[in-house]
């Protein structure tokens, strides 16, 4: 391999760390909501309202940094209606999930058409990891990133440290598992699934933010184009491990990075169907992990979906 071949295999390696970060924050959010027994197909509403929410924030203040916590906020907000939906009113989960995404299309379809087009003049810098960067191969890949994608690397450990190694851990997995005997335990089932609910839209919300703050640069109606249905099958993919998601997302970016270079480079494949090759993938890791799942004896959280009613014996 020559040396220009190693810079373009360190190029689309590096892209794809940029793609898969989009998909790396909703589906850590969504994991630790269905952990907590919150089924959310809402992921790709909360995360095009953060897309389009960070993006203007960003274009107005010429702050990309504001943006991406303004869109993540923005996604958590979103996250709101669907936890009162299911929690509150104990009502069917996968229904609202749905009716959240169509919102956040419609959402952002009426109020993103003077947005449509505009090209950020500010995006987030390549800060170069001291030390680290220099390491062969994996430096460049890894820690020639910007601030954002660094944060997803933190949200991934620390979320992970959380979630099997501290009481708030335990609390969130036993909800997911038994709701009631966590709340013979203490637990309140319901102010945890409120807060891992309002969580996994705050990181869906990050992750749009950044496909249009720290990727893409500009904003176009329906950009999300189905990552958020694909976050949520890297949760299965994942088996609901915040460290397994960085492979899956970083798979995904892969593809994604790779069918971008290939149309840039002018390959004769039809572009419709290399934008079809990660909804492909989709269907073949759906197969895979189900697979894989069930041999290892690994299921979801038992109440997932499930409205808990305290007052029912």
């Amino acid at each position: 391999m020559n040396a220009s071949h190693h810079l373009v295999i360190i190029a689309l390696l590096s892209a794809a760390v940029q793609s898969g970060t989009i998909l790396l924050f909703p589906t850590i959010g969504e994991i630790f909501a269905e952990r907590a027994g919150i089924l959310n197909l809402g992921v790709e509403g909360m995360m095009i309202v953060g897309a389009l929410i960070g993006f203007i924030v960003t274009y107005v203040t010429k702050n990309p940094y504001l943006g991406f916590i303004v869109g993540t906020i923005a996604g958590g907000l979103t996250a709101l209606i669907h936890a009162f939906v299911s929690i509150t009113l104990r009502g069917n989960q996968v229904v609202s999930g749905l009716a959240l995404t169509i919102f956040g299309l419609g959402f952002t379809n009426f109020y993103g058409q003077r947005w449509i087009n505009l090209k950020l003049n500010v995006t987030p810098s390549v800060l170069p990891i001291p030390l680290l960067s220099k390491i062969p191969f994996i430096g460049p890949i890894f820690f020639k990133q910007d601030a954002l994608v660094y944060t997803s690397y933190i949200v991934a450990i620390v979320m992970w440290f959380i979630l099997y190694k501290t009481k708030v851990g335990v609390h969130l997995r036993a909800t997911g598992q038994n709701a009631r005997a966590a709340d013979a335990m203490g637990v309140n089932v319901y102010a945890t699934r409120y807060w891992w609910t309002f969580f996994g839209g705050l990181l869906a919300g990050a992750g749009g933010a950044y496909l249009t703050i720290g990727y893409a640069s500009f904003w176009l109606d329906g950009m999300t184009a189905g990552r958020g249905w694909i976050a949520i099958a890297l949760v299965i993919f994942a088996m609901w491990d915040p460290l397994n998601a960085m492979i899956g997302a970083y798979l995904f970016g892969g593809i994604d990075a790779l069918q971008l270079q290939l149309q840039a480079i002018g390959v004769t494949i039809p572009s419709s169907l290399l934008n079809m090759l990660p909804y492909l993938l989709t269907f073949i890791v759906i197969v895979i992990a189900t697979l894989v799942v069930r041999m290892k004896h690994i299921s979801a959280p038992k109440e997932l979906g499930i409205p808990y009613n305290r007052e029912e014996k």
